[in-house]
């Protein structure tokens, strides 16, 4: 498993089935006989009798136990091996009667009579198409590599061993980052509901695990108490007051003839009338937190990225609320979020806000942020955060517990508002002859660079060497940073890719993505190579610039 830890196995063995009520054998289809059998063979299941209780309790153990994506809001990339056609087909239609918003696209039959097979797989195979589920007759069971498969879902015996491992091998292809920033697969699941590894001796018995509470759960539970602690204060204030209506509509689209929402039908059910959110009790909270929080609902899909910005943002709000210590470092996230967003004035719609994200980062919001105001800045900036730079994106990955109260003084406001300050200083400088080299890409000799630090260090703004370094840290290449301050040079950026651009010809969409580049450098000075394979450069071409330039 080259390194991997475990496989976790589920196994849900059949048995032989005996027929207790003579009604039931009625409604079945018996295929080319018209006889009712007084029992049926564990061999004849999935191969002309297709039950519909059987198939449900299989993919209900797989949407509930099965690997999440998505902050644990989405199945993973998963296969589920069918015995034939006709199972295939029955198993999809079952999944579609539970999931009907799906409409059809998040599970597909794969095998040899459906058209356009190939394309079927290789939209299976891209990372964030709608297809999550493929059920498969023998197609996919050896040569297929998509490394997004965490679960493999066994609905066929196998009986040759060669082909069960190779089989199993579709789940142990690695994938970096698959669960979020620096969370890469390091396991998957096996659901076994034909006895293949008691067959083949292969632990049948399985090993426990458990998951983290899925994102979309988590953020439901916070905005019902926020809702409970700004009870009053959110029949003055618009902005909470569509907190009830949000709740209601989270519980109001879920189906309840969904396999997993129907046990819970009774605490859902009186929910999913509005009229009830307006005097929610604590006895109310507490059942909705306990046994609806967790079930699907058939709301849009959302980013991921967006919501862990509404978490962070719920989080804030019940901080400050409870008078918790972690406040502080929450509020200091945001700002330098907001901080990290303001470089990217380049992409329209954060150049449309971009009034608002400095106001911010001034040391007026930091003295005023309270709930309607952060409630504010979660619905204008949560469609944004998926722009910051994915250093900063991993700082929403982040869960705080606070581990004592009271007050304590943290570094994130002054860092923003330090920042601001050298930025200030440096754009009122920037004609100073050191500067002026820097941002024209002049290359600086000693005396530049002994003339920098006295200028620079000796400024007010700066305040000492000490100072900045407690702040940044150690800078080996202080030019450099500067000229991430300060920008490049529009000419001299563009001088830099004279040659390239001269030498060849090139398509309007290379040439885009270039100017790209150029507009980054002019603002930022730098470029992250990383940052050639996101927005906005996968504007230009989803795949960045090896998309581009693939040589």
């Amino acid at each position: 498993m080259h390194g991997q830890r475990p496989i976790i196995f589920y196994t849900n063995s059949y048995k032989t089935w005996l027929w207790d009520d003579q009604r039931y054998p009625e409604r079945l289809d018996w295929g080319d006989s018209d006889e009712i059998p007084n029992k049926v063979d564990a061999a004849d299941l999935n191969t002309w009798l297709f039950n519909e209780n059987t198939v449900d309790r299989i993919l209900k153990s797989l949407m509930e136990n099965g690997l999440k994506v998505a902050g644990g809001d989405r199945l993973g990339k998963t296969i589920i091996f069918a015995k034939n056609h006709k199972h295939a087909v029955f198993i999809e239609q079952r999944f579609n009667a539970h999931y009907p918003h799906y409409n059809g696209e998040f599970a597909r039959v794969i095998d040899n009579q459906v058209n356009y097979a190939q394309d079927l797989i290789d939209d299976f195979g891209k990372p964030d198409s709608n297809a999550h589920i493929a059920i498969s007759v023998d197609m996919l069971d050896t040569g297929i590599d998509v490394p997004e498969v965490v679960n493999l879902l066994f609905f066929k015996v196998v009986r040759s061993k060669t082909k069960f491992f190779q089989m199993i091998g579709r789940g142990t292809r690695l994938r970096p980052d698959l669960f979020g920033p620096g969370q890469d697969k390091a396991y998957f699941l096996i659901f076994d509901a034909c006895q293949n590894f008691e067959f083949f001796n292969q632990n049948p018995e399985g090993v426990k695990t458990s998951q983290p509470e899925p994102l979309g759960q988590t953020v439901f539970k916070k905005r019902l108490t926020l809702l409970q602690q700004t009870r009053q204060m959110a029949r003055t204030n618009p902005a909470l007051a569509d907190l009830a209506s949000s709740l209601h509509s989270h519980v109001a689209t879920m189906n309840l003839d969904n396999f997993i929402v129907r046990p819970q039908r009774q605490h859902v059910e009186p929910f999913q009338d509005r009229r009830r959110w307006d005097n929610l009790s604590r006895t109310d909270a507490a059942q909705l937190a306990q046994h609806v929080s967790g079930l699907p609902t058939q709301l849009p899909t959302e980013d991921e990225t967006a919501k862990r910005f509404d978490h962070l943002i719920l989080q804030m709000q019940l901080a400050q609320l409870e008078g918790a210590a972690t406040f502080n470092t929450l509020r200091d996230k945001v700002i330098e979020l907001a901080n990290n967003l303001e470089s990217k004035s380049a992409i329209p719609r954060v150049n449309a806000q971009l009034a608002f994200i400095q106001e911010i980062q001034t040391e007026a919001f930091g003295r005023r942020s309270h709930c309607p105001l952060m409630e504010d800045v979660r619905l204008r900036l949560r469609q944004l955060a998926v722009h910051t730079d994915k250093s900063r994106r991993v700082e929403l990955y982040t869960a705080f517990r606070d581990e004592g109260g009271g007050e304590y003084v943290t570094s994130g406001v002054n860092m923003a508002q330090y920042r601001k300050k050298v930025e200030q200083f440096l754009r009122q400088h920037k004609d100073y002859w050191v500067i002026q080299k820097i941002r024209l890409a002049i290359p600086l000799d000693t005396t530049d660079l002994v003339a920098l630090e006295e200028f620079f260090y000796q400024a007010e703004a700066v305040g000492s060497r000490e100072q900045f370094m407690r702040f940044f840290g150690q800078q080996e290449n202080l030019a450099a940073f500067i000229r991430s301050l300060v920008g490049l040079d529009r000419k001299a950026a563009k001088e830099k890719f004279a040659t390239f651009l001269d030498g060849h010809t090139y398509t309007a969409d290379q040439i885009r993505f270039v100017n790209y580049i150029i507009d980054h450098l002019t603002a930022n000075g730098t470029i992250e190579p990383g940052l050639l394979y996101d927005q906005p450069f996968t504007a230009v071409h989803d795949q960045g610039i090896e998309g581009l330039f693939p040589k």
